[in-house]
This record gives structure tokens, C-alpha cells and sequence, in this order.
């Protein structure tokens, strides 16, 4: 990746980029172009105008629809142009991340061990694996377990520290999925979007977990024009907004926004709950209403959104502990806002070093494209998808399990029997890997016995149902059928 240069902002109305929103579209429309329409197919508006907040929509080409599992992309904005440049920009975002880990030549496949050996120095440290999933295991026992199956190493740049280091980038796609890959005009722009969306994602995952008392921020006293009148679109509807302070002593504000029509719900519409993150306050919660806009369909189409970094509300009644908390102005809240980009990142990766993490990118820009795109991460944030219960161990078994050869895998779920005793995922493992080489009986029993282990409702069903799976494979449909029940 080439060395990060100083940014200056182009454009600052309702995001900060380095040119308007009109120049975005036109460079990424001519990237695209390129390709005739094999990438994009087309964007349009789906908003039904209601709120007067545009949404867009971008649709993938023939061979964008080839290595990704979505089909269409949807854009915020506060403007019609802004809209549609998100639109554009999250298919190179999400075209450039599937095509980069679709291309083998990007990686070298190596244990830990014959990393360090290879990259003396250089590789990341191991205590970034075991922060990463905030396990306990001692740096000799994590590489000893990482050494169990070959990683997919690539160079990466630690924001934070100032250099490259090799990474096992499948790891942290393994517990990250793809939260944490962006584009922008520039990789300045594009790594500091996916450092906010870090952040969002790991204070929303705090609150989830814990659900502390949080501010609520006064929107009578909001000055920025554009914010104001995105609260004036709902407010002329009759739409409930309650804003929050989740920033959690982070340099950068996270606005977290809830929003539902009392005159539609529940028939036509959803309770909305979603958060923002940037560099300025009024960006942050202009972020995070403009995706309210995104998800709920203008509060009249039925709609159904799938919850993502917060949950999904059913009824008023849900939410009622929002409502506590301390009244603060939006101007109470943290910001780093620079006229320059590199310096807003340069102080966010410094902030996140002082908690004892590191921001790290990886240039995952598609060749002929063009469009700068980054898949970033921070080893020690959370993410509300992850298991509360990670561990190095439960990743690597996964991939044992699913994937190794049955041999190596064998074994390996035996070395984490040694530094995991009585967890209970090794039975459920134990019993994936049964599945796989055919010996559905044996599977079954280790099902049955790793159930009533499991420490939560959504894991005892999971291995219920593979019970009734491993049954149904060997056609005992009425020993299925209870299982399935308690799956249910």
C-alpha cells in the first residue's frame, strides 16, 4: 500500500469528503463504465418520497453477481446526488472486497509458525489473535493452536503503530465477516469510513451487551442546517426521533437514532434503531439518520429490515430504557474534525492505540477499477454478531470441523480438548466432523450430548436441529420430529 499523504477535504456539507458528490458519481460511473455493464447495471431511487430523504439503489452487473451474494446495494444520503454516490461507492466497496478474496494470488498460505519463521520481526503479534476474540490463553498456547490449520497471510498496514506487519487476514474475516471493508476517493477517505464503522459497530455491540444509561441529546438546540432539516422531514410527519450518546469515551461521537410512526406501526412500518459514527457530531447523527431513512421504507411500505449492529424493536414498550439518561447538547459530544483527512485518521488511531488496540488496513483496491477500497480491523473491538463466548479455540475448531482434512482435523480437535477442557463446543465440533465423514450415528449422539451444554437458546437449537438433521440422514423420521421441536 502506497504511504498515506495528507487529504484535504473537498467537500463537507453532509460528509467529509475529498470532492463533491456529484465528482464521486462520475468517477465511479467511469470506472464502471469500463466494464460495460458487468459490474454495475443501474442505479435508481426507492424511496417513495414521503420523508423527502433519498435513498438509492445500486444493481450488480452479470459479473459483479458472479462472486458476490448480493445482488443490489443501497445508498444514504441527505441529497439525491449523495444518495447515489453511496450507492455506487458500497458495489466498488463490496466488488472489490469479494473479487480480492477471490483472487489466490493475493495470499500466502503458511501455519504461524512458518510465518514467523518466513517474516521474522514483521509478523503481527500473536497477543493481537488472543485480544482479538478476548481470550485468555497464554502467547505460546494461542500460536500452538493457530498452528493447527495454514492462514492466509497478506501485508498489512498498522495505522496505529506506523507499519506493515503480515496478518492472517481469514481470521479476522472469520470473526469479522466483511464489517470493516470500504471505498472512498481516496484510501485516506476510505480507511477513516471503515475506522468510523469500527467504532460504531463496537460501542453499539457495548451497549447491547451491557446497556448502560446513556445521554439523550437535546434536538432543540441543533444548529447544522442539513441535520436540522432531516429532524424537520420527520418531525413534519408526525415520526418520533430520539437521539443518543453511545460514544462511550471514544475521540469520535457515535449518535445512535430511534424512529417510528405511531400512525403506521406496527401495519406499515418498523421501529427503526441504528447508529452513526464520524468525525463531528452533526455527521454523526446526519449519518445515522439518513440510514434510518435507508431501513424503514419512509415508515409506510411494510418494510422489514434485518437488524445488524443494534437490535430490532417490536414494540414502544422495548425501548423504554433509551428514554432514560441525562439530557446533553450535540455539541457536548467528542469530535476530531480536521480540514484534513489523514489528520482525523491519524488522531482516531491514535485514540484507539491508547485503549491498547491498533487499527489495521489492508489495500484491497481492484486493479482496474480503480475505486480506492480498504478491508480494515481492529483486534479487540466487538462486533454484536460475534459470540459473547469466542475464543481462539472455538474459531479454529470451526474451521477443523468444516474444512481441514478429517485426519489433521481429528487430531487438532484433540489439542483443544487439551487447552479447553469441558468447553462446550468441542462435543458440537466433534460431532460436525462425524457429519462430514458419514458416521451420522456417532454424530448424533455427540448432538445429544453437546445441547444441554450450551449456554444459550439460539446454540442448544442449533445443535438440536443438527440432531435431527444427522437422524433424518439415516431416515429416522419419527426420532427427528422432537428435535426439531425444540429447534423451532
Amino acid at each position: 500500500m502506497r504511504k498515506l499523504r495528507l487529504t484535504p477535504k473537498g467537500y463537507v456539507a453532509d460528509s467529509d469528503k475529498i470532492c463533491s458528490p456529484a465528482e464521486t458519481a462520475a468517477r465511479a460511473r467511469a470506472a464502471f463504465g469500463r466494464f460495460g455493464s458487468d459490474i454495475l447495471a443501474e442505479t435508481r431511487r426507492i424511496d417513495t418520497c414521503r420523508l423527502g430523504i433519498p435513498v438509492y439503489l445500486s444493481v450488480c452487473g452479470e459479473k459483479a453477481r458472479s462472486i458476490m451474494p448480493t445482488r443490489k446495494q443501497m445508498g444514504k444520503g441527505a441529497s439525491p446526488e449523495q444518495a447515489e454516490a453511496s450507492a455506487l461507492m458500497e458495489l466498488a466497496e463490496r466488488y472489490s472486497f469479494f473479487h480480492f478474496w477471490n483472487s489466490p494470488e493475493a495470499f500466502e498460505e503458511l501455519t504461524w509458525s512458518e510465518a514467523v519463521a518466513k517474516w521474522s520481526g514483521q509478523v503481527m503479534p500473536i497477543e493481537e489473535i488472543v485480544r482479538s476474540v478476548h481470550d485468555s490463553l497464554s502467547p505460546e498456547a494461542a500460536a500452538g493452536i493457530m498452528d493447527l490449520v495454514p492462514w492466509r497471510f497478506v501485508r498489512a498496514f498498522n495505522v496505529t503503530r506506523d507499519r506493515e506487519e503480515y496478518v492472517p487476514l481469514d481470521w479476522f474475516k472469520k470473526i469479522n465477516e466483511f464489517n470493516g471493508s470500504s471505498a472512498g476517493n481516496g484510501l485516506e477517505e476510505s480507511i477513516l469510513q471503515g475506522a468510523c464503522e469500527l467504532v460504531e459497530r463496537h460501542v453499539c455491540a457495548v451497549v447491547d451487551r451491557n446497556w448502560p444509561v446513556t445521554p439523550t441529546i437535546s434536538q432543540d438546540t441543533i444548529e447544522d442546517e442539513v441535520l436540522c432539516d432531516l429532524l424537520d422531514a420527520f418531525q413534519r410527519e408526525g415520526i418520533f426521533v430520539l437521539l443518543k450518546d453511545f460514544s462511550l469515551g471514544m475521540s469520535v461521537p457515535t449518535v445512535a437514532a430511534l424512529a417510528y410512526d405511531p400512525s403506521t406501526f406496527p401495519a406499515d412500518s418498523e421501529i427503526v434503531f441504528t447508529a452513526g459514527t464520524a468525525t463531528s457530531p452533526a455527521k454523526a447523527a446526519i449519518r445515522a439518520l439518513t440510514e434510518i431513512a435507508q431501513l424503514a421504507g419512509d415508515f409506510e411500505s411494510k418494510s422489514n429490515y434485518e437488524a445488524s449492529g443494534l437490535p430490532k424493536f417490536k414494540s414502544p414498550a422495548e425501548f423504554a430504557r433509551l428514554l432514560e439518561g441525562p439530557e446533553v447538547l450535540l455539541a457536548d459530544l467528542p469530535g476530531i474534525e480536521r480540514p484534513d483527512i489523514l489528520e482525523e485518521l491519524t488522531v482516531l488511531a491514535r485514540d484507539i492505540g491508547k485503549g491498547g488496540c491498533s487499527l489495521y488496513t489492508v489495500d484491497i483496491t481492484h486493479p482496474e477499477l480503480g475505486l480506492a477500497a480498504n478491508y480494515n480491523f481492529v483486534p479487540g473491538f466487538l462486533f454484536r454478531e460475534r459470540t459473547p463466548r469466542a475464543s481462539v479455540g472455538l474459531f479454529v475448531g470451526r474451521i477443523l470441523a468444516e474444512e481441514s482434512d478429517p485426519v489433521r482435523a481429528a487430531l487438532g480437535l484433540e489439542t483443544l480438548a487439551e487447552h479447553y477442557p469441558g468447553a462446550p463446543f468441542l462435543p458440537f465440533f466433534q460431532a460436525l466432523l462425524e457429519l462430514r465423514t458419514g458416521d451420522e450415528a456417532a454424530a448424533a449422539r455427540l448432538f445429544a450430548q453437546a445441547e444441554p451444554l450450551q449456554e444459550d437458546s439460539e446454540d442448544k437449537a442449533l445443535a438440536a436441529f443438527y440432531q435431527a438433521h444427522a437422524l433424518t440422514r439415516m431416515e429416522k423420521w419419527g426420532e427427528a420430529v422432537p428435535h426439531l421441536d425444540r429447534a423451532v
